[in-house]
């Protein structure tokens, strides 16, 4: 096991050789019901099921987490959230799939999974099975600051969903942060990202709730430009982007951390002398 300091660590202080990785956007080429608002953080899909694929704007950085928080649920439809990696240019796609499995994946170089409990765990070598290659969940999730994904160490603190402010929602942020409730439930948190690998090829991992579900897919081209992938598929309605700190927190961050250990809930913090700003920030964020 590498020590601490053999990490690449984005969850550290920034360097010039690992720059801080650029907001994440959706792209602007997508399926045809799928909506992005101006910000290019929000993609909702507004008919049918389907034609609902979506790209990140950029290509990841080795070691980037593309998140999205699932903001809106729809009833009748069997299906949810599918999550991946393309390593196509969105751009040169003549049509954007109806569907990221299987149509995109057909086209190749492209790795995309349905989200669930259990899935998609790629024994390592000399290991007999998948689930022998399962991480051992810890029991609190958030005891430690930062999620470690084989040579990354990521900033845990918004990998987690929490729920809506409300009087419960201590209570619910608990189910979050033991990642007890369906992994796709709405304000849940699911990301995607690669590492690369010795040999020049990497390893995609999926993150739910801040647990790592452990590699995904084996054997992508850590050579080329890897797209995240997201298709707001059936039940699935709209997601929003969330952005993680990958150097030292910033001072609204900490700030943030603060209020929420000195207050029983989040609703108690309405009732703090504090700029509106900063109140919605430590309530919704």
């Amino acid at each position: 096991m590498a020590a601490a300091s053999e990490l690449v660590g984005l969850g550290g202080p920034r360097d010039p050789a690992h720059p801080e990785p650029p907001a994440t956007r959706f792209h602007q080429v997508h399926g045809a019901n799928i909506r992005v608002d101006p910000s290019g953080t929000r993609a909702t899909r507004v008919e049918s099921f389907a034609h609902g694929v979506c790209f990140s704007r950029e290509p990841l950085a080795p070691g980037q987490v593309f998140l999205v928080e699932i903001e809106e649920k729809e009833l009748g439809w069997c299906g949810h959230l599918r999550l991946g990696l393309t390593a196509l240019d969105p751009a040169n796609l003549a049509t954007v799939p109806e569907f990221s499995l299987p149509d995109l994946v057909n086209l190749g170089h492209s790795w995309v999974f349905a989200i669930t409990r259990h899935h998609n765990r790629v024994p390592r070598e000399g290991q007999a099975d998948a689930e022998s290659a399962a991480p051992s969940r810890p029991q609190a999730l958030l005891v430690e600051p930062y999620l470690r994904i084989e040579q990354y160490l990521i900033p845990r603190d918004r990998l987690v969903g929490r729920s809506r402010p409300g009087l419960y929602s201590h209570l619910l942020d608990q189910l979050y942060e033991q990642n007890v409730l369906p992994p796709t439930a709405r304000r849940s948190r699911l990301g995607v990202l690669f590492c690369p690998r010795e040999d020049g090829t990497a390893d995609m991992h999926i993150v739910i709730n801040g647990e790592d579900m452990g590699p995904s897919a084996r054997g992508l081209p850590a050579a080329q430009p890897l797209y995240a992938v997201v298709d707001v598929f059936a039940s699935t309605k709209s997601v929003r982007l969330v952005q993680l700190e990958y150097g030292l927190p910033s001072l609204q961050t900490l700030c943030r951390l603060v209020i929420q250990k000195s207050v029983v809930h989040r609703v108690a913090i309405d009732g703090l002398h504090l700029p509106k700003g900063l109140k919605d920030f430590c309530k919704y964020e």
